[in-house]
């Protein structure tokens, strides 16, 4: 009976244990200044929209964030924090916005060179990033 038991703690740890991991799949965050997350690609310019999912200009700047997505994939990359949930609101303090969307272009070191307020078409969108010399 013991080893019947034994047998059954067991499987309830392992399964309890793969339960446990299998549900953080997905959940990491990953920071722009943590270098050991981002050394398969180095990106000319990383193109931050805050935002929300709610938010009728911002769900408009979802299509131009796609767009430079696909197109430069290469180099820019695209991250979009909702700041009106609270996996995203600490990314608007951080960040220190006043209003949303608000689009922070920053250079391959880390360092913001560009910040935009409201909807940002994507031709001008672009401008921005040529001039990290993304083309």
């Amino acid at each position: 009976m013991n080893l019947k038991s034994g047998k059954t703690g067991t499987i309830i740890l392992l399964t309890f244990f793969l339960f446990l991991t299998g549900c953080n799949q997905g959940t990491k965050t990953t920071s722009l200044n943590d270098t050991s997350a981002n050394t398969e690609a180095v990106f000319k310019v990383t193109f931050i929209e805050l935002g929300s999912v709610r938010c009728i200009p911002c769900q408009q700047m979802q299509t131009v964030m796609k767009s430079i997505e696909q197109k430069y994939a290469s180099q820019v990359k695209v991250i979009f924090y909702d700041v009106w949930t609270d996996a995203g609101s600490p990314y608007g303090k951080q960040y220190g916005i006043n209003a949303i969307p608000t689009q922070i272009f920053l250079d391959e070191t880390g360092k913001e060179y560009f910040r935009h307020e409201g909807f940002f078409p994507e031709e001008e969108l672009v401008k921005i990033l040529n001039q990290k010399g993304v083309k």
